[in-house]
């Protein structure tokens, strides 16, 4: 009971801090810890800035690893939809010859236990080996031990090798030399320095670009917004199809020549949780849901339940990668259902968590979304194509796709 006490406080604690940083809370307290949050942030800005000026004069060096490296990462912390495009350029990648491994660092995935690492190390010379969430032909690792997205990746991209260690030099030379991939995609790696990309591709949400503009923890940028400038491409996500000028003119003016990609997230069906059910996204029309989610931005999550036509009743918004326990469900279909909801409907990335064979007082489905190039690419191929096989590169196929 006092540890579940304490994790309530602490998860109340965390969602202040948030609202703090998002602009959310009003009041002195909110005043004064944005204000505290606010020197802290000058001192995170001065080890980024340090950090990129010791790799970029070499006295802390990458360490090239002989093959093509594709880094999809953002400048902010969450919620800018990397796990689509992703798996996306992956697909794409595999489906044209490439033997493909995606390096995760497999964010707040649990860690094997003390005893196994102690095992290991008792055993053996090297460090021990990266998680094989997918060897390219069966997952071998649930959510819980891989993480959410490592895992949706390795589920949804078949012929994919999928490693999780925060290492991913590592985890990289494994990759290379244990499944012979000639192709290593650094999923949310636009921070990771230790391993150099030949094409950084950065993701910018265009319906919160840069928060507030501070970096961590005063706002939500990793680092600051000038370093645009090490962007190869960068692409809007969550477009609705309209044209932002003045954010264009602000990635221009610190990376001129760089490439802008706008593409949207689109709904594309309902999956079941319980079984191999698919809906139509027309079956939402005029009915009555309740929605729940554990992401960074469930604001879009939400947009997209209404703008099919159905009635939401009840929402309930838990942290970023929230593990759900059964009574935070049965607190959420209990409420639901008092609402008058017919159906429960969540993200991919929450629906990972739950367990497929768990009881349901009302049908539970996910929203399954992809990616649609809106500008910058007539098709998502010829993005990759652009991209990841430019003029006078040459192309080697060592392996035939899956």
């Amino acid at each position: 009971m006092p540890t579940r006490r304490f994790r309530h406080k602490f998860d109340e604690f965390e969602q202040f801090a948030i609202d703090v940083i998002m602009g959310r809370r009003e009041g002195t307290a909110a005043a004064l810890f944005g204000a505290f949050l606010q020197v802290c942030s000058y001192l995170f800005n001065g080890i980024v800035q340090l950090r990129l000026w010791l790799y970029r004069n070499r006295i802390l060096r990458d360490q090239p690893l002989g093959c093509l490296v594709v880094v999809v990462g953002n400048l902010t912390v969450g919620g800018t939809g990397k796990t689509p495009i992703v798996e996306m350029f992956a697909k794409a990648l595999r489906e044209r010859g490439r033997k493909v491994a995606i390096l995760s660092r497999g964010y707040k995935s649990k860690a094997p236990p003390f005893w196994q690492k102690w095992w290991f190390w008792l055993n053996h010379t090297e460090e021990a080996p990266p998680r094989v969430v997918s060897d390219g032909e069966k997952v071998l690792l649930d959510s819980e031990f891989a993480g959410d997205e490592p895992f949706m990746l390795a589920r949804n991209l078949p012929g994919v090798v999928v490693l999780v260690d925060k290492n991913r030099v590592k985890s990289g030379a494994y990759a290379i030399k244990e499944f012979g991939c000639d192709t290593l995609v650094l999923d949310d790696g636009f921070q990771y320095l230790p391993l150099k990309g030949r094409l950084n591709l950065l993701l910018v949400d265009k319906t919160n670009p840069f928060g507030n503009g501070f970096v961590l923890p005063r706002g939500i940028l990793r680092e600051p917004i000038k370093h645009l400038q090490r962007a190869s491409y960068v692409f809007l996500t969550k477009s609705k199809g309209h044209r932002d000028e003045e954010l264009e003119e602000m990635i221009h003016r610190f990376n001129p020549s760089v490439e802008i990609i706008e593409c949207a997230h689109k709904p594309q069906y309902l999956q079941s949780i319980s079984n191999h059910e698919r809906l139509p996204l027309t079956a939402l029309a005029g009915r009555r849901i309740g929605a729940f989610s554990g992401i960074a931005a469930p604001e879009s999550f939400e947009a997209f339940l209404r703008e099919t036509g159905a009635t939401l009743k009840s929402t309930r918004r838990f942290l970023d990668h929230y593990r759900f326990t059964a009574e935070d469900l049965a607190g959420v279909f209990a409420e639901a259902q008092a609402a008058g909801a017919e159906m429960m409907i969540t993200t991919e990335k929450d629906a990972v968590r739950l367990a497929a064979d768990e009881k349901f007082p009302l049908p539970c489905y996910y929203l399954r979304l992809e990616i649609e190039i809106l500008r910058g690419a007539d098709d998502f191929r010829d993005a990759v194509e652009k991209i990841c096989f430019p003029r006078g590169m040459p192309v080697v196929a060592t392996n035939p796709p899956v």
